[in-house]
């Protein structure tokens, strides 16, 4: 097919734009919008881009960009740790520039990758935490435009809240975000080892021709912290250097390869982290909560021929790194971008004096609580909150002394109002917008697309000041400890007395949810989820656990008429809600609905095993009701679909083993009922079908062989009922 192209020169920059002739029309249209966004942003920059002042002999150079999750500056040895032992970013930094003093924009993942591919502060992207923010598809990102600019683009990733369906895989050719999917965990939670990352990214650099742009992720350094061996031993209790020890090794095959293939002439390498960790400092054990320099100060290094090696001191951010690339690589920058380059400061020469906005929004968003946001400004940073704060960062980096009650914060307070203003767009970007096109109209198809979300509050007081809340939270988590260790009824007076003490605090309603579950007493963990949302109707995770001991309790019709009446936009959007939906119509018979809802969750993951496999019982219930082969066939491939994605969940190989015995393949389904056993030999449902068909076959010895197993490992906790049977079950297979 034809391809029509636009080609202008810009200075040095030759710029390609391509869209294709042949699409649907409002297909076209679109693209050729995003062509045209991006051709103007170019032109747009050219009329007053200065030229850099760092060059490249021969080629536009490459752009190698690592960004490794929960990094503090402080644990690398460049940064004057002890330990952990970073010897391959240490060498980085010794070729390269330091920036001793860059701190990131915001406290979260992918509000942070946003700003730093975006070149825009929260305020202009409005993602402001992970998972319920979309990068919205009018924003132009680093990759499309090193793209315009005849760039290969590749993306490794290492974590969910990075997903593409988040939205930053826009301009890349290739979006590797290949984590297992496993049945166990929960999907926002699933990640992979920073080697499973950097090694498809070598194998997408071998025999690449230039330039090219790859940014690598590594998640390792977030909890929870599990070196590997042998960093595991070598950092014993210690393990979160461990992670960083871990992860400096596995980029050392990246630097490694740039040497070895003669690229590190010809690569600029731009390291950081996206944000901090404060590990315990101002009672924060994590991030995402306060904005204190634990967890927003990152390491930030430039390196590349051309660059003099030293320490730069300026006080910089995440949003500077775009604009700065652009010179290095020669390159106009765009003029939405909000961050300052940092060439004269690569070059040895003083920094403009300017404010940095900064901002931890999480709890506000997930838990409504006051908000946080602050500014840096001539060494002096301010947070603005219920209880304001005030810190002088010449002497007290750490902020061990708050002078907002000894200083007038007024000024500050107005200049941060100002300058949010000037980088919040007249039109503001809506990045809560989850769903393109196709998934609208299937939500909209099912009747559950709704404009009408939860008001979040306007004003707060001291009760509602992050510094108030989260001893209470570290006190709900205490809880959840005391019942890991067995003191049960400690835990539970615990969690009681946080909620009683505060209301906002959702982590005590949903760990004591949780202990409830566990000892069988689901009535009562949904009355306290019912609690926990009468006091915070806009906390989605209590929303989901309250769905799901709904559905523990075969209360469907519940389950069916909280998702119908929910005004959270996350509903919408998130496949494990909707996987929860379609076990709530399943359970209540309603097959066809159940499809719908199982479709629904796979348009939006198509990786998750729970619903792929769910999604097979549904059409295998269904397709015996009806008699419809179709949907029998459809549940074969749904089956072996989840069992490709997860090879060690037992259900599918289950479920498959009955697809196949109501065809009258009795050997296929005791091979899947095996294989069950295989992946979980506690998995009881495929143990007492294998023992029925073993019978069935006069194979009695096999079938004594699984059930007398069986009945060793739970004779004490099976009914009087239940083991009558068993008792029946094992007489045949003696006789």
């Amino acid at each position: 097919m034809a391809r029509k192209r636009f080609k202008i020169d810009i200075e040095r920059s030759p710029v390609v734009v391509f869209w294709d002739g042949g699409m649907e029309s409002d297909e076209r249209m679109t693209n050729i919008g995003r062509a045209s966004r991006i051709l103007l942003s170019i032109l747009l920059s050219a009329l007053g881009a200065y030229g850099p002042r760092v060059s490249w002999a021969g080629e536009r150079p490459n752009l190698l960009l690592i960004t490794i999750d929960t990094l503090r500056a402080d644990r690398l040895g460049c940064y004057g740790a002890d330990s952990p032992a970073t010897p391959r970013i240490d060498e980085l930094a010794r070729r390269g520039r330091l920036f001793s003093r860059a701190f990131a924009n915001a406290s979260t993942t992918l509000a942070s990758h946003a700003d730093i591919l975006l070149g825009l502060t929260p305020n202009a992207h409005g993602v402001h935490e992970n998972l319920n923010f979309v990068v919205s598809g009018e924003l132009l990102t680093l990759a499309e435009y090193l793209k315009s600019s005849g760039y290969a683009t590749g993306a490794f990733v290492g974590a969910y809240p990075l997903d593409s369906r988040f939205g930053l895989s826009q301009g890349f050719d290739t979006y590797d975000d290949h984590y297992d999917r496993n049945h166990r965990e929960n999907y926002a939670a699933l990640e992979r080892r920073a080697e499973d990352v950097v090694g498809p990214a070598l194998e997408w650099l071998k025999g690449r021709r230039s330039p090219w742009f790859l940014w690598v992720h590594c998640w390792d350094p977030h909890i929870p912290y599990d070196p590997p061996e042998p960093f595991r031993t070598r950092y014993k209790g210690h393990p979160y250097e461990g992670e960083v020890a871990y992860v400096d090794a596995a980029l050392g095959k990246v630097f490694d390869h740039l040497k070895e293939n003669g690229l590190g002439d010809s690569t600029l390498v731009v390291l950081t982290g996206d944000h901090g960790e404060s590990l315990g400092q101002h009672g924060e054990k994590t991030h995402g909560f306060f904005a204190y320099n634990s967890t927003l100060r990152v390491p930030l290094i430039f390196a590349g021929p051309g660059l003099a090696p030293g320490l730069a001191t300026d006080y910089v951010s995440h949003v500077d790194i775009f604009p700065t690339i652009c010179d290095l690589l020669g390159v106009a920058k765009p003029r939405s971008l909000q961050g300052l380059s940092l060439l004269p400061s690569l070059e040895g020469r003083a920094l403009p004096e300017r404010p940095i906005y900064f901002e931890s929004l999480y709890p506000y968003y997930s838990r409504g609580w006051a908000p946080l946001k602050g500014l840096i400004f001539g060494k002096a940073k301010f947070i603005e909150s219920p209880v304001p704060e005030l810190y002088d960062l010449e002497r007290d980096f750490d902020e061990l002394e708050n002078l907002a009650g000894l200083r007038k914060t007024d000024e500050l307070k107005s200049r941060l109002a100002g300058l949010i203003g000037a980088q919040t767009p007249s039109r503001r970007v809506d990045a809560a917008e989850r769903g393109d096109r196709e998934t609208r109209e299937r939500l909209a198809s099912l009747g559950y697309v709704s404009n009408s979300h939860v008001s979040r509050k306007k004003t707060f007081g001291v009760q509602d000041d992050v510094k108030t809340l989260l001893p209470y939270l570290n006190k709900a988590d205490r809880g959840w400890q005391l019942y890991l260790e067995g003191r049960t009824e400690a835990a539970v007076a615990l969690l009681r007395q946080v909620i009683a003490e505060r209301a906002m605090i959702d982590q005590a309603y949903k760990n004591l949810a949780d202990i409830y579950r566990d000892q069988g007493r689901v009535v009562e963990a949904v009355s306290v989820l019912e609690r926990g949302l009468a006091a915070l109707p806009s906390s989605y995770d209590l929303f989901v656990e309250y769905t799901k001991a709904l559905i523990a309790a075969r209360r469907y019709g519940q389950v069916i008429s909280a998702f119908e009446s929910a005004r959270l936009m996350e509903t919408e959007f998130d496949p494990g809600v909707w996987n929860n939906l379609g076990a709530a119509y399943a359970g209540a018979g309603r097959f066809e609905e159940a499809i719908k809802a199982y479709e629904m969750a796979l348009a939006l993951d198509a990786r998750l095993p729970e619903a792929n496999n769910n999604l097979a019982n549904a059409c295998l219930s269904l397709g015996l009701k009806t008699g419809d082969d179709a949907l029998l066939a459809k549940c074969l491939e749904f089956y072996k679909r989840a069992i490709a994605l997860d090879p060690g969940y037992p259900a599918p190989y289950h479920g498959l083993g009955h697809a196949y015995s109501e065809q009258g393949n009795l050997g296929g389904a005791i091979a899947c009922w095996e294989q069950a056993l295989e992946a979980d030999p506690d998995f009881d449902p495929a143990l007492f079908d294998l023992a029925a068909a073993y019978l069935d076959l006069g194979e009695k010895a096999k079938a004594f062989e699984r059930l007398d197993g069986f009945a060793r490992r739970n004779a004490s906790r099976l009914s009087p009922r239940e083991k009558t049977e068993l008792d029946a079950l094992l007489q045949r297979s003696r006789r």
